[in-house]
Order: structure tokens, then sequence, then C-alpha cells
């Protein structure tokens, strides 16, 4: 359940950074332009066109007294609540949203209308929304969701990855080699992770897990854990705080950022620790 804060969209600051993205300039320019129309009608509005995440990281360090919309999609979003993190600026910032590409379903999730008309309407008259977040022990962030995937699925992940996959492969063909024995492997493999929640050991390094999922449970100040290992039923309970450790793993948070290899991380909720504008 949300939480509502005192201040409600009449209140919120109408002076506004509208922070574009590039990506979403070049993959709708029509939604981009209903999106400015409606904000600089209702808003003081600055906008701004980033050329890439330094310069939007740079606009949004210099906003000022100006509330922050952030026009783009769900990795839009992320970076720009990671820079306030970063800046220990987030609790006193209000962001609101207007998603823009295909990417955009943690934007739905958390509750942003889909239409440009209806978000960038939320932006300037929509209630603040205090969310729960957690916060990883090398300052990431994640608003909805973490997964731990097999340990294939997450070794061919990543861009580069998938490019020294492609060259390894090619080369045990090259030598008549069998790929199975030369390769990482695929998507379904297990590792061995120790998972705590809260002190408490869910999995210990004896046994295999499929896949790991994390995510804060907004208005309870938990996550929700849930352990998949292939001998016995899933495991779920909710925590404060989720450590894993053992052998070396990628995460994917929010389905938009990759994370590791890393041998431990832990995951700690705070809770009301961002504000989002919704209707």
């Amino acid at each position: 359940m949300d939480l509502p804060s005192d201040r409600t969209g009449e209140e919120l600051s109408r002076q506004l950074l509208v922070l574009v993205d590039p990506f979403a300039r070049r993959s709708d320019g029509e939604s981009v332009r209903i999106a400015k129309d409606v904000l600089c009608a209702g808003a003081t509005a600055r906008v701004c066109l980033p050329d890439g995440p330094e310069d939007f990281a740079k606009a949004l360090a210099r906003r000022g007294a100006r509330r922050p919309v952030v026009v783009g999609d769900d990795r839009a979003l992320l970076r720009a609540v990671s820079l306030l993190h970063r800046e220990r600026e987030l609790t006193g910032a209000v962001l609101s949203m207007v998603p823009v590409g295909a990417g955009v379903s943690l934007a739905r999730s958390l509750g942003v209308p889909s239409g440009a008309v209806a978000a960038a309407r939320a932006a300037l008259f929509g209630a603040e929304r205090r969310l729960d977040l957690l916060v990883d022990d090398s300052d990431g962030v994640v608003l909805g969701d973490l997964r731990i995937p097999p340990l294939g699925e997450a070794s061919v992940a990543g861009g580069a990855d998938r490019v020294w996959l492609r060259t390894c492969r090619s080369l045990v063909r090259t030598l008549g080699a069998r790929p199975a024995r030369a390769v990482p492997a695929e998507a379904g493999a297990v590792a061995r992770l120790r998972v705590e929640a809260d002190g408490v050991t869910l999995v210990d390094l004896d046994r295999v897990v499929e896949g790991v999922r994390v995510g804060p449970v907004t208005g309870t100040g938990l996550a929700r854990v849930e352990v998949r290992c292939p001998d016995a039923a899933a495991v779920s309970v909710r925590a404060r705080t989720v450590t894993v450790s053992g052998e070396d793993f990628r995460y994917r948070s929010d389905s938009v950022a990759i994370g590791g290899p890393v041998r431990r991380r832990t995951w700690t909720v705070r809770a009301g620790a961002w504000g989002l504008a919704l209707p």
C-alpha cells in the first residue's frame, strides 16, 4: 500500500525541471512533444534535453528549487533516483515521471499513468506518495524488484558477456570440441549461495539455488524474499535486510540494470525513502 504524504498536488512545487531522456526523443518524439506541451502549459517548466547520462546528471544536480520530471523509460527513472540517493538529496525531492518507450513496466507497477497526457497531468496535479527503497552496501538502489537469476542466465545477460560467449563458441567449433565443456553454463544452471534474511539463513552453501527474488513492500518497511531451489518448495519470507553470498553471482535490478559479479551483497529496506507524484 502506498503511503500518502501531507502534500497535495496543489502544494507541490510548480517550478519544474523536465528531463527528456535521449532515447525517449528517438523512440517516440510525438509523446515527448505532448508531454512538454502539457507540462509547460500548467507550470513554469525548464526543459532539458541531455545527450547522455553525464548531461542528465549535471542537469539534475543544477535543478535548484525545480521539481524533477523524468520523461523516459524505467532506466531513466532508476538513473534519477540513484543520482539523488548518492547525493543524499532523495528524501527532500519529489519526482514525477512521464513514461515514454517500451521499457516502462516498472513505472506502471508504481502507479504512473501510461499515457503522455495522463502522466503529465499527474506530474502537475498529483499527490506525493512516499515509497520504500532497497539500498545495497555499494550504494545501489532497487525501486521495485531484484532478481538473482540462474548462473547461466546471468552469465549471458550483459552485451559484453554475450559477445564473449559467441567468441568462445566459435573457437570451440573451430577446434572441433564439444561446446558444453567449453562455454559458461546455460540458462537453467544452478549456483551455491547462502541467503540470509534478518540474520536468519534461509538457504546455505550446501544447497543449490535456482533463483532469488527480492522487492520492497511499500508501507511495511520490509522486503519480500523468495528463494527457489530445485530440490524443495520455494521459501518466502519478509525481512528488513537480505544478504546473499557464495559463488560469484550477478543480479538484475528493476529489469534494467545488471550488477556484479560479486561474492557478497546486502540489501536493506529504507522505508518511505523517496517521493513520487501520482494521481
